[in-house]
């Protein structure tokens, strides 16, 4: 298998594998304006000191329903949780409180800091449950790309380490979207190490696949057919590492790398049900 700098480059390139990325990501933002404006949502909460610790809480329309944590991608380097506001629809209307998560960007932040400061939000949610009204024991997190990378990394989480008022299960859920959870080949193409800077010490203690799954949560994984090979192993990595906690993989043979987060915010796709089925459950 080529482990080049060159391949990876390729690999990772998501806006040369979408053609129309510009046009996606346009669409995104004018959507996620709409929905800011025409429903209910408290914006820019503050869950810790730096300026891109802030995430957007969207209510259910009943109380003390679940929680669903949207972290968003980008290669820790791009995009804002403002662009993925579009998301929350789907599953406020179905009773869940949808929140979804900033973080500093690289290179002003490295993968490690980011990563601490998504643990940061979770237990910011968990602790606050009763002040926006769900439910702090039915948390389920779902991520997109660089934020399928971080949700994994909140499974492989010790979370009374981090609190010892939190409990193991903090999250009792997870939705993996067309993640990385390897990140030696991140660390091998150069576009994306400029920035990120990462190391062998950061790979090793940074790559969810490496590290033991935390506990019993239940996650799903899906990647789009149109998407990369690097992305598919990915995908296929992270559910044989911690197969004993893989609930299922949702086949999207027409999706790709971005359109997956249109199925996901899209009732009655598949991808949507499978994520609402999880949330439901808990």
């Amino acid at each position: 298998m080529n482990t080049s700098a060159e391949y990876y480059d390729r690999q990772f390139n998501v806006r040369a594998h979408v053609r129309d990325h510009a046009y996606v990501y346009t669409r995104w933002m004018k959507e996620s304006a709409r929905v800011r404006r025409m429903h209910a949502a408290i914006l820019d909460v503050a869950f810790g000191e730096a300026s891109g610790e802030r995430l957007d809480f969207f209510p259910a329309n009943r109380g003390g329903g679940p929680l669903l944590v949207f972290i968003h991608g980008g290669w820790w380097r791009s995009l804002d949780k403002s662009d993925f506001s579009f998301i929350a629809p789907a599953y406020t209307q179905v009773g869940f409180n949808v929140a979804v998560t900033n973080y500093t960007l690289a290179p002003a932040a490295s993968v490690a800091e980011i990563t601490r400061q998504q643990l940061r939000a979770i237990a910011w949610l968990y602790r606050n449950a009763d002040q926006y009204d769900f439910d702090p024991n039915r948390i389920v997190v779902c991520g997109h790309s660089a934020g399928a990378h971080l949700t994994a990394m909140m499974l492989a989480a010790i979370w009374p380490e981090w609190g010892k008022d939190l409990p193991p299960d903090l999250v009792k859920g997870a939705i993996l979207l067309s993640g990385v959870y390897d990140l030696e080949p991140v660390q091998r193409s150069d576009f994306l190490n400029a920035d990120l800077k990462l190391g062998p010490e950061e790979v090793g203690l940074l790559s969810p696949a490496r590290l033991p799954h935390a506990g019993k949560t239940p996650f799903i994984t899906a990647v789009g057919g149109l998407e990369s090979d690097e992305f598919k192993r990915q995908n296929m990595l992270i559910g044989e590492a911690w197969k004993a906690n893989h609930a299922g993989d949702i086949p999207l043979p027409e999706a790709n790398h971005l359109t997956i987060c249109d199925a996901f915010a899209t009732p009655g796709h598949p991808l949507h049900q499978a994520g609402a089925k999880l949330v439901s459950r808990m």
